[in-house]
């Protein structure tokens, strides 16, 4: 059976391949936007959901995932150009209810080497699983549209042992955005979505993008995400396009599209956002896991050299966001598909970033990430 695709801009054989395939590997749907020297080429693969107007998007909405967190270190990076906020203080000095280790700067938040849970879970180098708030099976779908305030999520893993002293390991925990969020909030007096709209929306004119809070809600048009799960010994398979997101809060909760993230990363790696020295900070990553702040710095292997990407997956859905250093190639693409208790979909992903980096920039190693 053929995989239906829409396709706008230069013939990119290449590109309609690589979503082709990527839908065949497991994906229900696949939306692509690259921008290089060839000019722009954008694409859909696939189905928008299981049933009914099936047609792919190529610009509709999609949870982003863990590509907030760059939003959200870009907003501390544009406060800390403001003198608002010191990226070396102690997180501590803002967000002083909570007993934080006054060790924990700002910096180990943005760049996960503070040592705090995190609270959506910890998995431990013997393989044991350490739970935090539910995200999985029967009991996050019953669930999925209770809200969780960032402080219980931060009391949550504040409550459990630190996976290290701070500065002296590297550990990707959601709770670390959830601080730096409320570290902004806390400085401005304003809701974080009030404060990226004013410092990064705004001036790039990005209509299409939403930190979403609270609400359940996905603005259209969009593509539909889906779980399947166990309930009393039957497989049942739910729409969760909507839900509240607030379980994961700053460590993925935003809605974007590909033409937003694209002006988004190129307008950051281009400098245009960050004073030039605090995005080298921003791109000088941490050497035990190639993660600056709030970015992974990617060596291709081949003839594109270094990238900077944050890609991300929650339930349903995911983004890839990738650059070239000066912000002139970029690949972004937003993903669907039916979602499980053992993210069945992990390897189908980490194939399709392989596949997408290998077409567009030249090498074929996809780098590390990580799942909201």
């Amino acid at each position: 059976m053929s995989i239906p695709f829409s396709v706008q801009g230069p013939d990119r054989p290449e590109l309609r391949q690589a979503i082709e395939e990527i839908v065949a590997s497991g994906f229900l749907g696949v939306q692509l936007r690259v921008n290089d020297e060839r000019g722009e080429w954008v694409g859909g693969a696939g189905a928008r959901r299981l049933e009914g107007d099936t047609a792919p998007l190529t610009d509709g909405h999609f949870r982003i995932g863990s590509s907030t967190k760059s939003f959200v270190a870009t907003t501390v990076l544009m406060l800390v150009a403001e003198g608002r906020i010191g990226l070396d203080a102690p997180a501590a000095d803002h967000l002083p209810g909570f007993g934080l280790d006054r060790r924990i700067t700002v910096r180990m938040l943005l760049q996960h080497t503070s040592g705090v849970f995190n609270h959506t879970g910890e998995l431990h180098e013997d393989g044991t699983f350490a739970p935090g708030v539910p995200w999985r099976g029967k009991e996050w779908v019953d669930n999925r549209f209770r809200t969780y305030l960032p402080d219980e999520l931060v009391r949550l893993s504040l409550s459990r042992p630190a996976r290290f002293a701070p500065g002296t390991g590297w550990s990707y925990a959601n709770t670390n955005y959830v601080l730096a969020r409320m570290v902004v909030e806390q400085v401005t007096g304003v809701p974080f979505a009030e404060e990226l709209r004013r410092l990064v929306l705004e001036p790039l004119g990005m209509t299409g993008t939403v930190a979403p809070g609270t609400s359940p809600e996905v603005p259209e048009p969009h593509h539909h995400g889906y779980y399947r799960y166990e309930d009393a010994g039957r497989e049942r398979t739910v729409d969760v396009t909507r839900h509240n997101p607030s379980w994961v809060s700053a460590g993925g909760d935003m809605i974007s599209t590909t033409r937003d993230l694209h002006t988004y990363f190129a307008a950051l790696m281009g400098g245009k956002l960050l004073p030039a020295a605090l995005l080298a900070e921003m791109r000088t990553p941490d050497p035990r896991a190639g993660y600056g702040l709030g970015v992974f710095v990617q060596d291709t292997g081949a003839r594109g050299g270094v990238i900077y990407h944050h890609n991300g997956a929650t339930i349903g859905s995911a983004a890839l966001m990738y650059s070239s250093p000066d912000g002139g190639t970029t690949l972004t693409a937003g993903l669907n598909h039916v979602d499980d208790a053992d993210v069945s979909i992990a390897a189908a992903f980490h194939g399709a970033q392989q596949r997408l980096v290998g077409a567009v920039f030249g090498g074929g190693h996809a780098g590390p990430g990580h799942e909201a």
